[in-house]
Formats: C-alpha cells, sequence, structure tokens
C-alpha cells in the first residue's frame, strides 16, 4: 500500500494553474481580423513541420473558449496563463489594436473573471506578425519597439482585466530556434545573427515592461524563459567549459542581464566574438535591466554535455557549436526529453542563490505523454500523474528552502499543436478529439484537481495501488 497521509501543502494564496498559447490553441487562423504570423508562413512550408500540419484550426479555442473555461473552473484552477496573439491583436505588427481581437480576449476575461480565475496575459509566444519578419524580424531593432507600442495597445484595451503580465515566452527558442538552427519559425538559419536577435528580444522586453507599468491599472511584469540546469560529461576542464558554454547561452544571457544591470563580461565577449557588439547601443541595458515584480520559470528537463566535434549542421548554440549533448536518464518523455524533478529543484534555489527574495511563478511545466484513449476519450495517463506528482513536490522543497514561488501553471490545460511536431506530441491534461474537437479530462486532469482541492500533494497521489 502507498501511504497517502502525509500532504506536501503549499502556501494558502498559491496559484494552480494552468497554461495555453495562441498559436497553439486559438485556430480561427483567417478570422476576426487576424493576419499570418511567421508560424502561419513556417508551418505551410513543406518539409517543416511533421504531416505539414497548422494551426489553422487548432483547437478551436478562439469559438469555444466559454466551454474551455467552464472546463478551468470545474478543475479549480486558481489562475490562467493564456497569450495574447501579436498576429490577431496587431495583425501588421504597427497601428491600431484590432477591434475584433479586443472583443475576443475581453470576452475570454470577462469569462475568467466570472468563474474567479485570475488571468495572467503573455505577450509574445513566437507568433510575429509576418509583416514584421518581412522587414527583418527580431534581426530587426526596429521590431523592440514595435513589441512595445504593441505591449503599450493591450495594456490600453485589456488592463483592467489583467494585472500581471509575461512578456517575452522563452525567448532562447524565439532567438536560437527560429533564427540560428531554424527548426522554428521562421525558419533562418544565420547564427550571428540569432545572438543579436536575442538581445532584440531583452530590449523588447524591457521597452515593453516600461510602457505596461506607465499609466492606470497596476500591473505586475515579468518574462519567461525557459531554464536547464548544465552538467558536463565528465570532470575534464574541456567538458566543464562545455556545460559553462551551454550555461551562458540557455540560462545567464536571458536573466543576467535583467537582474544585474547589463551583460556580464563573459557574455559580452560571447557577442564579440560571435557577431560584434554593435547592436547593443548605449542605454539599452539600462532598459533591459528595468526592475521586474517575477520570474516566470519555464523547466522541462536538464542537460549533460561534452566537449564534442562540429558536424556542419545548423546550430542551435551560437558560438557553441563544439559541444555534444547526452541522454543520462532512462527515464523520457513521449518527445525524449529526460525527467528529472530535481532540476527544477536546482533552478529554483540557484534562482533564490543568486537573486534572493525575486518572486517566482512556475509558468509552464508538463509533460508529452503517448496517451491512449480509451472509446469514451479518456486516458489513464499515469505517467503524466506521476511527472506533475514529482515536480509538485520539488518546489514544495523549494519553497521550504526559502525560494518564493507564488505559483504553478501547468502545461497545458489542453492537448494542441506542438510546434514543428504538428499535433503528435501531447501535453494535455485534457484530451481532445481534433477531428471532433471534444474535451475528455484524463487522469492527470482528476489528479490536477484533487491537488488544488487540498492545496497540497500526497507522495503516491494518483497512482494505481
Amino acid at each position: 500500500m502507498t501511504d497517502h497521509s502525509d500532504l506536501l501543502a503549499f502556501p494558502p494564496d498559491f496559484r494552480w494553474g494552468a497554461a495555453t498559447s495562441a498559436y497553439q490553441i486559438e485556430g480561427a487562423a483567417a478570422e476576426g481580423g487576424r493576419k499570418p504570423s511567421i508560424w502561419d508562413t513556417f508551418a505551410r512550408t513543406p518539409g517543416k513541420v511533421v504531416g505539414g500540419e497548422t494551426g489553422d484550426i487548432a483547437v478551436e479555442h478562439y469559438k469555444r473558449y466559454p466551454e474551455d473555461v467552464a472546463l478551468m473552473a470545474d478543475l479549480g484552477l486558481r489562475a490562467y496563463r493564456f497569450s495574447v496573439s501579436w498576429a490577431r491583436f496587431q495583425p501588421d505588427g504597427r497601428g491600431p489594436a484590432n477591434p475584433e481581437a479586443v472583443a475576443f480576449y475581453r470576452g475570454l476575461l470577462e469569462s475568467l473573471h466570472a468563474k474567479g480565475i485570475e488571468p495572467v496575459a503573455t505577450l509574445y509566444h513566437w507568433d510575429l506578425p509576418q509583416a514584421l519578419e518581412e522587414e527583418g524580424g527580431w534581426l530587426n531593432r526596429n521590431t523592440a519597439y514595435r513589441f512595445a507600442e504593441y505591449a503599450e495597445l493591450a495594456k490600453q484595451a485589456l488592463g483592467d482585466l489583467v494585472q500581471t503580465w509575461v512578456t517575452v515566452n522563452e525567448p532562447w527558442c524565439a532567438a536560437f530556434l527560429g533564427y540560428s538552427s531554424g527548426i522554428h519559425a521562421p525558419g533562418v538559419q544565420d547564427p550571428p545573427g540569432a545572438l543579436r536577435a536575442a538581445h532584440h528580444l531583452l530590449l523588447a522586453h524591457g521597452l515593453a515592461n516600461q510602457r505596461l507599468k506607465s499609466g492606470p491599472h497596476p500591473a505586475k511584469v515579468g518574462l519567461a524563459p525557459n531554464f536547464y540546469p548544465v552538467d558536463p560529461l565528465t570532470d575534464s576542464p574541456a567538458d566543464a567549459d562545455a556545460a559553462r558554454q551551454i550555461d551562458l547561452l540557455q540560462n545567464r544571457l536571458f536573466l543576467e542581464p535583467v537582474m544585474k544591470g547589463g551583460y556580464a563580461e563573459d557574455i559580452r565577449k560571447h557577442f564579440a566574438e560571435v557577431c560584434g557588439t554593435e547592436h547593443i547601443r548605449p542605454g539599452d541595458e539600462e532598459i533591459i535591466a528595468e526592475p521586474i515584480d517575477f520570474v516566470g520559470v519555464n523547466y522541462y528537463s536538464v542537460y549533460q554535455v561534452s566537449a564534442g566535434t562540429a558536424n556542419g549542421e545548423p546550430t542551435s548554440w551560437p558560438g557553441a557549436e563544439d559541444v555534444a549533448f547526452h541522454k543520462h536518464n532512462k527515464r523520457n518523455t513521449h518527445i525524449g526529453w529526460d525527467v528529472e524533478p530535481n532540476g527544477l529543484l536546482r533552478t529554483l534555489v540557484d534562482i533564490h542563490t543568486e537573486y534572493p527574495g525575486l518572486p517566482v511563478y512556475i509558468t509552464e511545466n508538463g509533460a508529452a505523454c503517448d496517451d491512449q484513449a480509451d472509446a469514451d476519450g479518456r486516458v489513464q495517463d499515469d505517467d503524466r500523474v506521476e511527472f506533475l506528482r514529482d515536480h509538485f513536490a520539488a518546489v514544495h522543497e523549494a519553497i521550504g528552502r526559502g525560494v518564493d514561488v507564488r505559483g504553478f501553471f501547468v502545461w497545458s490545460l489542453l492537448d494542441n499543436y506542438e510546434w514543428a511536431e504538428g499535433y503528435g506530441m501531447r501535453f494535455g491534461i485534457v484530451h481532445v478529439d481534433y477531428a471532433t474537437q471534444r474535451r475528455t479530462r484524463k487522469a492527470s486532469a482528476d489528479f490536477y484537481a484533487e491537488v488544488i482541492r487540498e492545496n497540497g500533494v500526497r507522495p503516491g497521489a494518483g497512482t494505481p495501488e
């Protein structure tokens, strides 16, 4: 028998939530005044997405959001993190807000408030308007200023209903998968340019932070990098240097300049060696370092690396091509990522040690599993239950060590479009039959509802006996 008696209790005001993003769930890609984003263009390019699948329909959240909000309420969610589609809200990346988009998002927000669910709005979850990409996208410094204008429009239109904002989601992915290896939209392969894009994304964050905090309606603002602890394969100096390079590009680049007032010497040196530093203009680092109210932690896995040999393929690590990545865990998710809850604990403790007192939200954490639905659409996803339970326990331990963790947003509420993987990887705690759009709670959703009701997790909870 499993001992279910020891509840790992969370703080009374802990925000249990779920997260989604616009392109992955909304659909209605050509409705309501929306125009193409870089992901519409990329997904329609042969060979870029598994099965040639697009987000044109996704899970029809644009039309079905009342049903989805009711699902959230049934689960007992206290908060919901969603993203505003820039390509819907400001279709050309400049000019006024699209009134049909404003009406849609206000309807969603009012529905959330009516159910007592706190909204957390993300401004950029990778859906850059295609019109801006045609001007250079994130390789173009001007995109940061267009983003600031968009942030101000969003605050004006929605700020009475949203108090908490995330500026940029996973800037590492947007910069390096989008502009270095090109395996994400817009599919550009320009490693030196990708480092400049990373700076422009950080500048965009800082400029948007300023706009969101100005004017009426107090706003709390943060950003949500994806963090990975990085370990060397051996204790050799070469492997240690490989780990240092990946940690610099994955973790330090996207939080240090925000928190410490500028780029560290070794980061600036990396820029200088790969792409130069002319793109870092006077005043940029001060803008990037505008105070934030929290950091969002997107956490999925860990890296183990060694010194390697460049294979000539496009890299997602500009200037760190001679690094090899190794699997080190027999427990993997369906997408192939190592399962390592202790990595989340390490990440949280490291952030707390480096930046004492900085509030933290787990803005994404979840698992793609090989879900098999029965005739009624039910999924007994015990592997996802175990994954979530163990990561909840890691957060509980981090709080016990003094980390100010304010909430946890499971990725994801619904099965949805998983970027270059198409619809083959299911991260949802709610199963979606893509042919009928029927939503059905998985075992993990029932488990999560119990965690929320008890405001805590029990060791062994959700595991069949």
